[in-house]
């Protein structure tokens, strides 16, 4: 069978985007089961309620949804159980310290499968205000607006 090359993405956390202002962004590896790995390859995940954390000098990713593999038998996973990220000791420590601070959190952005193997986008991130919120969609509708008067100038000069 031929190594798989390139990426291939699962799930992504829209959501996140919307909520928090991403300061900074790390690729993380994950101890995973096999069952869970062949649900990933199936496509089904979900990021929306997962959250980062950092305990005793290790990071976790929580509450992400990897539903059970249904060709599975007795040994199958828990959809919503906490799983190990592996990243760098002096990422880890940095991420660590930024939480501390205040006011941070990590967020999980995306899974996919890099070479084959199930990556996590993670991001240290502040959460966003309301009026924050409605600043950037008034934003992207004032864009949207723009590029539809221009295509449409360009279509009438045609």
């Amino acid at each position: 069978m031929p190594k798989e090359s390139g990426e291939k993405l699962i799930a992504s956390n829209k959501k996140a985007r919307h909520e928090y202002h991403i300061i900074d962004t790390y690729e993380a590896g994950m101890v995973l089961t096999g069952s869970e790995v062949k649900s990933l390859r199936m496509g089904r995940a979900s990021l929306v309620d997962g959250y980062v954390f950092i305990e005793r000098g290790e990071a976790w990713l929580d509450a992400a949804y990897i539903p059970e593999y249904l060709n599975g038998s007795w040994t199958n996973h828990r959809p919503r159980r906490k799983r190990k990220l592996l990243l760098h000791r002096q990422q880890i420590d940095k991420l660590y310290q930024k939480t501390r601070e205040g006011g941070m959190t990590i967020v999980p952005l995306k899974l996919y499968f890099l070479d084959g193997r199930a990556k996590v986008e993670i991001a240290l991130a502040k959460g966003k205000k309301e009026y924050d919120k409605r600043q950037t969609l008034r934003e992207r509708q004032d864009t949207r607006e723009a590029e539809r008067a221009m295509r449409s100038r360009n279509q009438m000069g045609e």
